[in-house]
C-alpha cells in the first residue's frame, strides 16, 4: 500500500512503553508522526527524534485545549494513554481519570475531524467479577465508541516484551524465588502476545477500511497457565524449575505486597495488576489474523527475544517511562541565595588527568549492575528499607547499562537532565522528608584535564527533614569522597587534585 506521506497521525502516550515503540515503526512506514506526550523532552533524546517526519508536542488529555490543538491537522489518532500507574493505582482513582481524558479526546477527535481512532485496551468481559483495571479499560473503550469518530478497539492480554510491566514481575519473581508461594490465580488461563505482534497489528489498522468502528481480540499462538508461564521462563533464562505452591489465602491485595518487595514494580502499580491475573484473559475470537497476517510468536519465542534484547542492553522502552517527571522548579539553580535560603547542599570535587569524554562514562554507568562505586551494601541496605516503607526501593537495574536518557530510571533515581560528556542530575524517588537531587558536572580543564563536581542539593520539610539532612552530613562527606575516588579509577584517570570540599558554587546555572 502507497502511503500518503502528507498524513499526519497522532500517537497519544509517545513516551510510554507501547508509543515509544510505535512511533518509530510508523515513520518507518512513511507516516508523518506527531507524538504527544506530558514531556515531550522524553522524546527529545530518542533515535528517532532527527526524523523529518517526526514531530513532539506537549499534551494532557486531562487538558481540553491542548488535546484540541495536538489533533487539529491530523487524519487519526492512537489513543495509547491510561492513568493507571506508580503513585495512582492505590487511591483507585485511576478510572475518572480515563473517563474525563476519554470523554476529552471524543469532543477534541470530532472537533479536528479525525477520521480514526485506534485504542488499545485489555481483554475481559463485563462482569461482577472482573478487575477495577480492566472494567477500566473496557470503560474507556466504550467511551470512545460512543462519539462520531470510528474507533478501532484492540483487546489485549499480557503483552511480552522487554522492559514491560507484567514481563518485569515474571522476570523478577521466578529469577529471585526459587520456592513460589502463590495466589490462586498462578492457574488462571491467559493468551500473552509478543509486543512485536502488537505493534503490527496496531500499524496494521491505520488506515484498513476492514478494521475501522471494529472491535478485535489480539492474542498470541498460545493459551496457557501463568504456572507455565513461569516454567517456560525459568528454562529459557538457564533456572533449574521453580516450585510452586498455590495457597488460597494469598488476596489481590497481599499479593500486590509481595508482588511490591520482590520486583521493581511498586504496590501502587503492582496490586491493579494482581487483581487482574484472577480473570481469564482468552480471545474469543481471531477475525484480525485473516485481516493483518503476520507470524505470531509463541511464549517462548517471545521469552527469548526479551531476554536476548536485556542482555544486549536494547531495550527500546520500558514501563518506567511512562508519567510526568516531576523534576521540583528549586534544580533549576543552585544559587541558595536565589533559592531563598532554603536548599541545603554538599559538594565535592576533583581533578582529573583526562578530558570529560573519557570520565563521561563511568558516569553514565552508575547504578544499576555496577552499583554506585562506592559503600554500595550501604545503597541496598536503604532501597531495602525504603521498599518496606512503602517506596520505589532498590530497582537494582535500568533500562540500559551504557546509556542514559531523560525520564530514565537508575535504581531509585529518576534522570532529570543529561547533557553527554557535561552533566548528569538525578532526582530522588525514595521516600524521605523533603526533595533531593543528585548531580554530577564535568568541567574541562584545557585538553587532557577535568574537573568532576559531585552534589547533593535537598529541600527539606519541616524539622524532620532538617533533622534527616544534618544527620546524614558525616555520611555524605565519607561517601562522596569514596564515590570519585572510585570513579576515577573506574575511568583509568589520574587524580590530580582532591578530592576536596566545594566552597565557592562551581555549577552550570540553567535559568536563563
Amino acid at each position: 500500500m502507497k502511503v500518503d506521506t502528507a498524513k499526519t497521525v497522532l500517537v497519544l502516550g509517545a513516551s510510554g512503553y507501547v508509543g515509544g515503540r510505535l512511533v518509530p515503526l510508523l515513520l518507518d512506514k512513511g507516516y508523518r508522526v506527531r507524538a504527544g506526550a506530558r514531556n515531550p523532552d522524553k522524546l527529545s533524546c530518542r533515535a528517532f527524534s532527527s526524523h523529518p517526519g517526526f514531530e513532539p508536542v506537549q499534551v494532557n488529555v486531562l487538558d481540553q485545549e491542548s488535546l484540541d490543538k495536538a489533533c487539529t491537522g491530523c487524519s487519526a489518532a492512537f489513543y495509547l494513554v491510561h492513568s493507571m500507574g506508580p503513585g495512582h493505582g492505590a487511591k483507585n482513582d485511576f478510572s475518572s481519570k480515563d473517563r474525563l481524558a476519554a470523554q476529552n479526546m471524543v469532543k477534541s477527535a470530532e472537533k479536528a475531524g479525525l477520521k480514526q481512532i485506534i485504542y488499545l485496551g485489555g481483554l475481559g468481559d463485563q462482569g461482577k467479577d472482573l478487575s477495577h483495571h480492566l472494567k477500566s479499560r473496557l470503560e474507556v473503550g466504550e467511551i470512545l465508541q460512543n462519539g462520531p469518530v470510528p474507533v478501532t478497539f484492540l483487546k489485549a492480554a499480557m503483552i511480552m516484551g522487554s522492559g514491560s510491566a507484567s514481563f518485569e514481575v515474571m522476570r523478577y519473581l521466578v529469577e529471585r524465588l526459587p520456592i513460589m508461594i502463590t495466589p490462586k490465580w498462578v492457574h488462571t488461563q491467559s493468551q500473552p502476545i509478543a509486543i512485536s505482534n502488537v505493534l503490527e497489528y496496531l500499524s496494521g489498522c491505520l488506515d484498513n477500511p476492514r478494521t475501522i468502528g471494529k472491535t478485535f481480540e489480539i492474542g498470541g499462538p498460545d493459551i496457557l497457565t501463568y504456572a507455565r508461564l513461569f516454567k517456560i521462563y525459568s528454562r529459557e533464562a538457564g533456572f533449574p524449575q521453580r516450585l510452586i505452591i498455590p495457597v488460597p489465602f494469598l488476596t489481590p491485595k497481599l499479593s500486590s505486597y509481595w508482588i511490591h518487595l520482590v520486583t521493581p514494580v511498586p504496590s501502587s502499580l503492582a496490586r491493579p495488576l494482581a487483581e487482574g491475573l484472577k480473570n481469564p484473559v482468552v480471545c474469543k475470537e481471531n477475525r484480525i489474523r485473516e485481516i493483518i497476517p503476520q507470524k505470531l510468536l509463541t511464549c517462548r519465542e517471545a521469552i527469548k527475544m526479551a531476554l536476548a534484547r536485556v542482555e544486549q542492553e536494547k531495550v527500546d522502552t520500558c514501563w518506567t517511562d511512562a508519567g510526568e517527571v516531576n523534576a521540583p522548579e528549586w534544580v533549576t539553580c543552585s544559587d541558595t541565595n536565589y533559592a531563598g535560603g532554603n536548599i541545603y547542599e554538599i559538594a565535592y570535587e576533583i581533578r582529573l588527568g583526562l578530558p570529560p569524554e573519557k570520565i563521561w562514562p563511568a558516569i553514565e554507568g552508575i547504578g544499576g549492575k555496577h552499583g554506585w562505586y562506592y559503600a554500595d551494601f550501604l545503597w541496598r541496605i536503604r532501597g531495602v528499607a525504603d521498599r518496606l516503607i512503602g517506596g520505589s526501593g532498590y530497582r537494582q537495574g535500568r533500562r540500559a547499562q551504557s546509556e542514559l536518557r531523560y525520564g530514565d530510571t537508575i535504581d531509585f533515581w529518576r534522570v532529570i537532565l543529561v547533557k553527554k560528556f557535561e552533566q548528569l542530575r538525578l532526582l530522588a524517588e525514595m521516600k524521605i522528608p523533603g526533595q533531593a537531587v543528585l548531580e554530577f558536572d564535568l568541567f574541562a580543564q584545557g585538553k587532557n584535564q577535568t574537573i568532576l563536581v559531585q552534589r547533593a542539593r535537598f529541600y527539606p520539610k519541616g524539622l524532620w527533614g532538617l533533622t534527616y539532612w544534618k544527620s546524614l552530613a558525616p555520611v555524605h562527606i565519607w561517601l562522596f569522597k569514596g564515590m570519585l575516588n572510585k570513579i576515577a579509577r573506574n575511568s583509568g584517570a589520574k587524580i590530580l587534585e582532591g578530592p576536596v570540599k566545594v566552597k565557592k558554587t562551581r555549577d552550570r546555572c540553567s535559568l536563563s
